[in-house]
């Protein structure tokens, strides 16, 4: 039966079903020469006939379909709405996550106090809680030294969007006198954090590093603003991302890695990265869509951890890709990852694709016996370095099991159609407006060529990249049903597609340590700005990245605490910070 898409057509003859191609011609006029320099756009080929038969009817049978867009009868999607369809990680007939929810951290013994305000700032939040609950350390003091520290470095780093001072004092200060009375909500109470800025703060500016939203005050807190506040924890500074979450430009510049203050800090989370690795707050949070929390945090050497999609709720933070988005901690230690993503995970109304979740997490608990996956000729090859494969023989001495896995030599990147299509939807009227042509970053591989671009992609092909989607998480459903967890290089472009696309939750953590002749760089070569080279070369953090079972986060946690035992690496912070 004929779709009722041209209902609105009258019908001469009582009875008669409507038919496609019988609307009123709308839209410019095309011909076939139009088809033939779009088949170039999508790559396909059609006959001279196929052209002709096409140009004579397109304004009759498929025009019409941008009505929403192209009007008379335009309907504006608001920045709520999300698509009706949702991405589920989890396949049908398949059962995701633990089957108990279960919390705990290390045991008491963050040791004494340090002496000096820096070294109190390094601090995990496993010991700075510690210290706040025994009411060794204030969450004031604690504050002041974060926001002299910001004071102090930021104008290096570029990674304070909107300093949050006052309010970050007076919400100490209740923490404070909620402790001393008794009511001590839990180990994020009285720690001072950093929120990438495009998580709403009620009567803060949120502006998504993006020109167009410099001015932009919400008035609502996002989900997980709200439940950092319930958990007692205190927000200092609205970190910066490149704009609109792409790489590490945004209006107010370049952050810059604190380990070396000549290339970027990577993105788009990059203020939580620099902001986390050099002492700036107690923890951040960031956000990932196709690597924005794994690539700062491998180069600022921190812990960032991307939750199983679905897990933490994107209610009121900034849509980049409503099937992709995901959004999580980035922190000093592994622990502290564990700490916050107990206090932001669950459903909430505002997003329709959060669902209720158990963490079971044991920082006591043995990893004998775990099977570790890894990909043997990745291994081998660049981007893995001595530091991956020397965490290899680390999963062996900890009397973990490595166990050869392998994907088929798939495509993968087709799948980042999908992305394109979302994020060019998502910012639709700021494209079409012509208002992106304000942001900082006009290259061809930044979002405004990419959001122009997009709008040439095919939907069928759109349709196609989602059918391949399940099929590669059919294909990573059967390497999980034979290892407990993987161990991967961090920026192994195809894992970082798979897994982002597949929802699986990962932990980038650093490991060790690299030298580097040349600064790195999110953007592609522009032989008229070649990027600054080093004799001798420098020595930056270097991490791996763990990928775990769907919503299995918790032994994410006690493979990267044992790890971070063994390699050893983490205390160390960046010279001059």
């Amino acid at each position: 039966m004929a779709s009722s898409i041209q209902a609105q057509v009258p019908q001469s003859t009582a009875g008669a079903p409507p038919t496609f191609g019988t609307a009123p011609s709308t839209g410019p006029e095309v011909s076939a020469a139009t088809f033939g320099e779009a088949e170039r756009l999508v790559q396909i080929e059609m006959t001279d006939r196929d052209r002709a038969e096409a140009a004579s009817n397109w304004r009759k049978s498929m025009a019409a379909l941008y009505e929403r867009r192209t009007g008379p009868r335009k309907v504006i999607l608001t920045e709520t709405i999300a698509p009706y369809s949702t991405w589920n990680p989890v396949l049908p007939g398949h059962h995701a996550g633990p089957e108990r929810d279960r919390f705990s951290r290390s045991a008491p013994g963050p040791g004494p106090l340090p002496k000096s305000d820096g070294e109190i700032a390094y601090a995990s939040v496993a010991q700075l809680s510690r210290w706040i609950e025994t009411r060794q350390l204030s969450s004031e003091r604690l504050t002041n030294i974060y926001l002299s520290r910001i004071a102090r470095f930021d104008p290096k780093l570029h990674c304070v969007i909107t300093l949050t001072g006052d309010s970050a004092i007076r919400q100490a200060r209740q923490a404070d006198s909620e402790i001393a009375a008794g009511r001590y909500r839990g180990p994020l109470h009285g720690i001072p954090w950093g929120a990438k800025d495009l998580l709403d703060t009620a009567g803060i500016a949120t502006t998504y590093g993006a020109e167009p939203y410099r001015n932009r005050i919400p008035t609502d807190d996002s989900a997980v603003v709200r439940r950092l506040h319930e958990a007692g924890a205190v927000l200092i500074a609205k970190l910066s991302l490149g704009a609109l979450a792409l790489n590490d430009i945004w209006f107010g510049g370049q952050t810059l890695n604190p380990w070396l203050l000549e290339e970027g800090a990577s993105g788009s989370s990059a203020g939580p990265g620099a902001a986390t690795a050099a002492g700036l707050v107690g923890f951040s949070i960031g956000s990932e869509t196709g690597g924005s929390i794994a690539s700062p945090s491998m180069r600022c050497g921190v812990n960032g951890l991307r939750p199983t999609f679905g897990r933490v709720p994107r209610t009121g933070a900034m849509t980049l890709c409503w099937s992709l988005d995901k959004l999580g901690p980035m922190c000093r230690s592994v622990e502290d990852t564990m700490l916050v993503l107990n206090a932001i995970s669950g459903p909430d109304p505002g997003d329709i694709s959060s669902v209720p979740s158990k963490l079971d997490y044991d920082a006591q608990a043995s990893v004998v016996g775990l099977k570790v996956g890894y990909f043997p000729a990745w291994m081998k090859e660049s981007p893995a370095t001595e530091v991956d494969r020397a965490a290899l023989v680390a999963i062996r001495k900890l009397g973990m099991i490595p166990i050869e896995v392998q994907l088929p030599d798939w495509p993968y990147d087709s799948l980042q159609l999908i992305l394109f299509a979302e994020a060019a939807a998502a910012f639709e009227e700021l494209t079409l407006s012509h208002k992106v042509d304000q942001l900082k970053a006009q290259v061809a591989d930044a979002w405004p060529n990419s959001f122009r671009q997009a709008r040439f992609l095919s939907a069928v092909d759109f349709v196609q990249s989602d059918r391949l989607r399940r099929m590669v998480a059919l294909e990573m459903a059967r390497i999980f049903s034979q290892v407990d967890l993987l161990l991967v290089p961090s920026l192994r472009d195809e894992m970082l597609t798979i897994t982002n696309f597949t929802g699986h939750p990962s932990l980038t953590m650093r490991a060790g340590y690299v030298e580097v002749s040349q600064a790195r760089s999110d953007w592609a070569p522009d032989p008229r700005h070649p990027l600054p080279r080093f004799n001798p070369p420098r020595r930056v953090p270097h991490g791996i990245t763990l990928i775990g079972r769907l919503f299995d986060e918790g032994t994410l946690g006690r493979v990267g605490l044992a790890l971070e035992h063994a390699f050893g690496v983490a205390r160390e912070h960046p010279t001059g910070f």
